[in-house]
Order: structure tokens, then C-alpha cells, then sequence
């Protein structure tokens, strides 16, 4: 029996992602019996990455619906959980189809559910989607098509492209911050 109701949870999240402007990246439950945590990665689509701000008010949004649902006795994780809101990061899931599109040319790692031609790991540069299939280019220069329907995880490997690529968010008034106890 799942404890959790993937569908039932996307339906609640997406929408309160969607009017703070955001795009949910990913909701995934892990940590079994001992941590169970519930996560959810969104960005705003301009800047690819969320502010702490965005972080508080979307985990407040979702904490909101789920408390409402639960005292309506229609609570989508049977379990008591932890609530984790994040930005995807610069070595980011990928997730979406559009993601894979987004980030051709960068080098990424992806796990196929089950073996194919012998294969279930592929690491290399991203080279794109085309309709369903996902091709990625290993070391030696092989392309590989692989179904988007096969992949389990993908994931941006952290490199100086990647990071040259990534834009960092405004650290205006950093500067002025002072460390907490100081004068």
C-alpha cells in the first residue's frame, strides 16, 4: 500500500506553485519510516531559482492546503512527514521534458529504471529531446536514445560551464547585512 498519493499531492501543489508564478521541478516523498520527507523543488521560470522568500511563503501556501485537507479527513500522505521547499540547485534534477531541452549541452547523468542494451547508467553531455526520446552523448562521443518514459533520475553534473551558465540571484544588500550579536 503507497502512503503517498502522487497524483492527489500534484493536483494540490501545482496550482499554489502556479499563482505565486512558480513552476514545480519536482514532488518526491523519501526517507522511509525513519524521516519521511516530503519535497518540492520549484523555480521562477525567468531566473531558474527561488529566493528563501519564495521557499516560505510557497512551503506556508502548501502546509495550508494539506493542514485544511487533513482536518476534512482528506489528508493525501497517510504518514506523519517533514515538509522540504527548495530551488532545484545549479546541479538540478531533471525532471520535465522542457528541462532536457533547457540544458542540452551540459553534461548530465542519468539512471534508466531497468537495463538497456545491457546499459542503466548514462554519463555525459546532454544533447537534447526529441518528442519522447532523450539522447545524451557519453565520453567516447556515442550517442544514446533513451526513452523519457525509461529515465528513473537525471541530474546536471556540476561543472564550469554549468556554472558559467547559471546566473547568480541579486546579492544587492548582502554587503549591508550585519552578523548577528555585532554592533
Amino acid at each position: 500500500m503507497d502512503l503517498v498519493d502522487f497524483d492527489a499531492l500534484n493536483a494540490i501543489i501545482a496550482p499554489e506553485a502556479e499563482a505565486m508564478g512558480l513552476a514545480l521541478v519536482r514532488v518526491a516523498f523519501f526517507g522511509g519510516d525513519s524521516d519521511p520527507t516530503l519535497q518540492v523543488m520549484a523555480e521562477r521560470p525567468d531566473t531558474r531559482q527561488l529566493t528563501i522568500d519564495d521557499c516560505a511563503d510557497l512551503s506556508r501556501r502548501i502546509s495550508d492546503r494539506l493542514d485544511a485537507l487533513e482536518e476534512a479527513g482528506k489528508d493525501p500522505i497517510d504518514v506523519a512527514y517533514r515538509l522540504e521547499v527548495s530551488s532545484p540547485g545549479i546541479d538540478r534534477p531533471l525532471t520535465r521534458r522542457a528541462d532536457f531541452a533547457d540544458w542540452a549541452g551540459h553534461e548530465a547523468k542519468i539512471a534508466l529504471k531497468e537495463k538497456r542494451d545491457g546499459r542503466q547508467r548514462f554519463n555525459g553531455e546532454l544533447i537534447g529531446i526529441d518528442g519522447d526520446v532523450v539522447t545524451i552523448s557519453d565520453k567516447e562521443g556515442v550517442e544514446h536514445s533513451l526513452p523519457f518514459d525509461a529515465i528513473d533520475t537525471a541530474k546536471l553534473v556540476l561543472t564550469d560551464k554549468l556554472i558559467a551558465a547559471t546566473v547568480p540571484l541579486s546579492t544587492e544588500g548582502a554587503d549591508d547585512m550585519e552578523e548577528e550579536g555585532q554592533d
